[in-house]
């Protein structure tokens, strides 16, 4: 299903907030020691996600990130099904404190598309 223009505009608007990465430098950078974040739905991460992956949904990331990420200037790649929800969370975090966080472009969609590797 499509996305409304105002869900799209809203997506858009966060993006001029945040840096967004290609899929190859977000497993470079997962590589390095960034956190990689799956923000999708709890099933979405189950049917599959991308390798070593953690899940924290965009509904509920705020209350748990610090758990997983106690350092404010921590790596943090977020993704989710096609990039905007993960736009939202990177904007989001920034607001928080965190310094170092990206978007995946294209979301997990994206990762999957370069052959990159997943957990089904």
């Amino acid at each position: 299903m499509p996305h409304s223009q105002r869900f799209q505009d809203l997506a858009a608007d966060a993006k001029t907030r945040i840096r967004e990465v290609t899929a190859q430098t977000a497993l470079e950078q997962q590589k390095a020691g960034s956190l990689l974040i799956d923000v999708r739905e709890a099933h979405e991460f189950a049917k599959e996600h991308a390798q070593g992956a953690i899940h924290l949904s965009r509904g509920t990331i705020e209350m748990h990130i610090e758990k997983h990420a106690p350092d404010m200037a921590t790596p943090i790649v977020c993704y989710c099904g096609g990039g905007n929800r993960s736009a939202f969370v990177a904007d989001s975090l920034q607001r928080m404190g965190y310094t170092n966080v990206v978007s995946l472009i294209g979301g997990f969609k994206g990762w999957k598309e370069q052959g990159l590797p997943i957990t089904s």
